[in-house]
């Protein structure tokens, strides 16, 4: 037998006899009675019982220890109260869960990296309930970004991570550094996860630099590591907020350098406090602020100097610098360069190497269909006890091809799940149950069995933070409005917040929540939507009347694919480009030629958009390393600078762009676009 499948038989005996017995008992006891350790000498006993207590708890499954005397092992009593097991009973509403199985039925779909922790966590939260798996409906929602880990080598490093966070662990591992462009030996005591913008990060303390650093977990090579045996290496500082990380801007990531005052014109000072309000401050110039016209100054604190600049320039003239000084300059200068390589005949370095002629192009996947984090299979075999003994109590046997589906199980893997329960006692050679595959159905045996596995677990770590991480996902956007008091009750049966401990989803851009409401209204009810729309990538305002399909998640937040009644065409409006919707009284008529759109666009997942038109874009020697994680390399230059092909559908949509690359990324094909970017950076 497999020493994985001995530990298992023996925590769940463990579990079963401690909750059996509804006493504290010795260890002398235990060693006796329970499956798996009768056959240990004292001293393997002690370590294997310690190793046993110590994961179950990393589990989330404490044993109660009493000390009524000193001196000896044996005089330690352990017990396991039934709330440090079973799962406070949660009353969800049929909404709630309806929210919850459409959430499953569209995460299972996509790359959602918890996809199986997922699934036993809602088997466990909606224990008496009907199945979630079968209950849900297809929701007018396409999910893009689904907190994919990116293949099976990042779900390891993100398993092993998950774990060491949980077991206070600290690991090791081999880092690409991009500031440096070096590949570095790293030990870092790993406090939280979070996922941001399409990526993992994990955020710790660094030993080498004796400060919390951020990790790209895409960015680490080769496997993770623990650092030592010991059970536990290090105890997280009690002032570190976990969730500070999830909450900044992109400029605010790293140790605070400075507070910028920017002023922001009117036209958009609603779209800056609705999206990036919590950022920073946004308040009414004075006259002292020198602002250059009517408008507001936003004051954020800043770690990356680059980082806000560049995100300043993409608002064009709406945006400008007003201190500190040096930053002030900094950006003219970047506006400056940006201007003159436009301007005049840009001429890059020497080629040395065209890398697109041999290597094949980026792949598109987001990680769909690759492997995706196994659940601790712990979990699968207590849910699995559950079912198998909810069945015999009624009299009923389970259909093999349902266990099947709602496990996500091979029939081997069932099979094996099987045996290995079968063998879980009580002590003293009393098994908790008996099953048997027959055909395509599984018998239970009548005996008598007990009940600890007859109510729900308490959720894993894994599971919890599978849970809450779905819910995060969504947001306000499903159909189905009740997800966030779903989550509020979860996380009172909890006890805690898993976003807190472990892996946040930090939010994306939305936009308003009444919109995602009105839009999800008039996608139900067939009716026509009046949009007040800024077209970000023009500086224009426009009104549209729309008829609603579906909403999309992509790289950059939500949009709204509709059949736009003012273009006659397909399109798709950002939800926080969206200043004001309202629901007309005029009704449409699905047109079968947009409902066939059902997938989501290649776009929505990389950011490229589909057209005929490519840019040739050059990247400086100092930005190169950054861009070769997004775009395909075409032409490596003499000195360290690159060439990359940027597809675009329209020159506005690219001037944005190139703007955001505050001078390092340069046009060279179509003169056209170039002469574009020079003319918006001269207004600018």
């Amino acid at each position: 037998m497999a020493k994985d499948t001995e530990k298992l038989i023996r925590q769940l005996s463990l579990i079963s006899f401690l909750m059996a017995q509804g006493r504290p008992v010795s260890a002398l006891e235990i060693k006796r009675e329970v499956e798996g350790y009768s056959d240990m000498n004292d001293d393997a006993f002690a370590r294997r019982f310690y190793a046993d207590r110590a994961e179950l708890e990393s589990l989330g499954i404490q044993l109660g220890v009493e000390k009524p005397g000193e001196g000896f092992f044996e005089a330690e009593l352990y017990s396991l109260p039934p709330e440090n097991f079973y799962l406070d009973p949660i009353k969800f509403s049929d909404d709630e869960l309806a929210a919850l199985s459409t959430a499953l039925m569209l995460l299972t779909d996509g790359g959602f990296a918890y996809a199986e922790p997922l699934r036993l966590a809602l088997q466990q939260v909606a224990w008496g309930h009907p199945n979630p798996l079968q209950e849900g409906e297809r929701a007018p929602v396409e999910m893009a970004m689904t907190a994919s880990a990116g293949g099976r080598d990042l779900s390891q490093r993100l398993s092993k991570i998950e774990t060491a966070i949980s077991r206070r662990k600290t690991i090791e591992f081999t880092y690409y550094t991009m500031e440096r462009g070096e590949t570095e030996k790293r030990k870092v005591d790993p406090y939280h996860l979070v996922f941001r913008g399409g990526q993992f990060y994990l955020i710790g303390h660094a030993h080498e630099r004796d400060a919390v650093r951020v990790f790209r977990l895409s960015r680490i090579q080769g496997k993770v590591g623990y650092a030592s045996k010991a059970e536990h290496d290090f105890s997280p500082p009690k002032d570190f907020d976990r969730r500070d990380y999830g909450s900044r801007a992109d400029w605010q990531l790293g140790e605070e350098k400075g507070t910028a005052k920017i002023f922001i014109r009117e036209r958009i000072a609603w779209l800056i406090e609705r999206d990036y309000g919590t950022y920073g401050e946004l308040r009414n110039a004075v006259k002292s602020d020198k602002a250059p016209g009517k408008g507001r100054v936003f004051e954020t604190s800043y770690a990356s100097e680059r980082e806000l600049i560049a995100w300043v320039l993409r608002w064009r003239a709406n945006a400008e610098v007003l201190g500190p000084e040096d930053l002030r300059e900094e950006t003219e200068k970047r506006r400056e360069l940006l201007k003159a390589r436009h301007e005049n005949g840009f001429k890059p370095a020497k080629i040395i190497d065209r890398p697109l002629d041999e290597q094949p192009k980026r792949s598109r996947s987001n990680g769909r269909g690759e492997a995706a984090i196994r659940p601790e299979r712990f979990a699968r075999l207590v849910t699995l006890a559950g079912m198998l003994i909810e069945a015999a109590k009624k009299g009923e046997r389970l259909q093999t091809a349902d266990l099947r589906e709602r496990l996500e199980l091979t029939a081997e893997e069932l099979r094996e799940d099987i045996d290995l329960l079968n063998v879980v006692n009580f002590g003293g050679g009393t098994y908790v149950l008996y099953a048997e595959i027959i055909g395509d159905e599984i018998e239970v045996d009548s005996q008598p069995y007990g009940d600890n596995f007859a109510r729900p677990a308490r959720l894993l770590p894994l599971e919890a933070k599978a849970l809450v991480a779905a819910i995060d996902l969504f947001g306000d956007h499903l159909p189905q409005s009740d997800l966030q008091t779903a989550r509020a009750k979860i996380v009172k049966a909890l006890g805690h917040d898993p976003s807190e401990e472990g892996l946040e989803i930090a939010s994306a851009g939305g936009g308003d929540a009444e919109v995602a409401r009105l839009v999800n209204q008039a996608i139900a009810e067939s009716r026509v939507l009046e949009l007040s729309y800024y077209k970000e990538n023009e500086d224009q305002f426009t009104e549209r009347r729309v008829e609603p399909y579906r909403l999309e998640n992509g790289k950059e937040g939500w949009y709204v694919e509709c059949y736009d009644l003012t273009k006659e065409g397909v399109r798709h409006f950002k939800l926080d480009r969206v200043k004001e919707a309202h629901l007309s009284e005029e009704s449409f008529e699905p047109r079968p030629e947009v409902e066939e759109f059902a997938g989501v666009e290649g776009w929505m997942t990389h950011g490229e958009v589909p057209t005929a038109e490519v840019a040739r874009v050059w990247v400086s020697p100092e930005r190169a390393r950054w861009l070769r994680e997004e775009r395909t390399v075409v032409e490596e230059l003499a000195d360290g600078a690159v060439v990359v092909e940027l597809p675009y559908a329209g020159k506005p949509w690219l001037v944005r762009e190139i703007l955001r690359g505050a001078g390092d990324l340069v046009v060279l094909e179509p003169k056209d676009a170039r002469e574009a970017i020079a003319k918006e950076a001269e207004a600018a």
